[in-house]
């Protein structure tokens, strides 16, 4: 059995695209935010909990996508109802178990996944390494000027008001989201403190942006994976997904909007402004804190 990839990151740090690229490949099949390991039960997931954000019903669309697909090869308004029923016949096992079915569903393809929401909590995390010992792991990094801007973008800041990032002041409570970027990225890095160092790599994302040829082979190459070219081709489109769009209309999401709207890769260097800059999101001329300007050096952001 083909041992998953998880992509660990913060939202806003190309995990859509790469998820779907490297999901791509002829060995592998990417799978939309499953979001499985956010809680114990399958019938959790049909639950409102406190530390979900926007409507509850987003978090399990990918699921129910990833099963219509999986089990009846086709993502329709009927497939999903049946999706329904799979789950409900499995409320009461363990997200694990459920998650292992699917696995052994799509062997010996590899399945890739990236639900951001595992990253706020590393109880998450540590299921996934419960469930999959052996499963493989990219710390994907992204410069946290650009990546916090475009949180602040996406529903006025809506994924930093969720995890509570705030900069209180004299007078008044601050939308931060450098201090997500920080603590969700000390998460990933206290979670992998405990994975094999053979099974977790670190890529910035601006790397593959910019050279994803070098990048995706460099990959391929660490799951032990073809890097031919024609491999590397197919990862080249990640807009042939079947996951790569909107679903019907019983389970529309499953995944980034953005990238649903407009999936197709296009090369580019992203422009990294520099650690010191003054904050595009803030009015007070505000800089980076230290800590996250030390956590960019350790990254390799100059």
């Amino acid at each position: 059995m083909a041992a998953p990839l998880f992509l660990l990151a913060p939202p806003r740090s190309y995990t859509s695209l790469i998820n779907a690229m490297l999901g791509q490949h002829p060995q592998a099949l990417g799978l939309p935010e499953l979001n499985l390991f956010n809680v114990k039960k399958v019938k959790d997931l049909w639950r409102r909990v406190s530390d979900e954000i926007g409507d509850a019903s987003n978090r399990r669309q990918g699921l129910l996508r990833a099963v219509a697909e999986i089990y009846a090869g086709e993502q329709t308004n009927a497939t999903i109802e049946m999706a329904q029923h799979w789950a409900a016949a499995r409320q009461e096992k363990s997200t694990g178990e459920v998650y292992q079915e699917l696995v052994d569903k799509i062997d010996p393809l590899i399945p890739v996944e990236k639900s951001p929401a595992y990253t706020i909590s590393t109880q998450r995390l540590i299921r996934i390494y419960e469930t999959f010992p052996d499963a493989r792991f990219i710390h994907l990094v992204r410069h946290p000027i650009p990546q916090s801007k475009s949180v602040m973008n996406l529903n006025d800041g809506i994924f930093a008001l969720f995890v509570n990032a705030f900069e209180f002041t004299e007078n008044r409570a601050i939308v931060e989201p450098q201090i997500a970027w920080h603590d969700i990225n000390i998460n990933i890095l206290n979670f992998l403190e405990m994975v094999p160092r053979d099974q977790q790599i670190r890529i910035k994302g601006e790397e593959i942006m910019g050279n994803p040829q070098k990048y995706l082979g460099r990959i391929c190459r660490w799951l032990g994976i073809r890097d031919d070219d024609d491999a590397i081709e197919e990862m080249m489109h990640p807009e042939r997904s079947v996951f790569a769009c909107f679903g019907p209309v019983n389970a529309l999401f499953g995944n980034d909007p953005n990238f649903l709207r407009g999936p197709t890769f296009r090369p580019h260097t992203p422009k990294l402004p520099k650690l010191d800059d003054p904050l595009p999101w803030r009015d007070d001329g505000q800089k980076l804190y230290p800590a996250v300007v030390n956590l960019a050096h350790e990254f390799g952001y100059p």
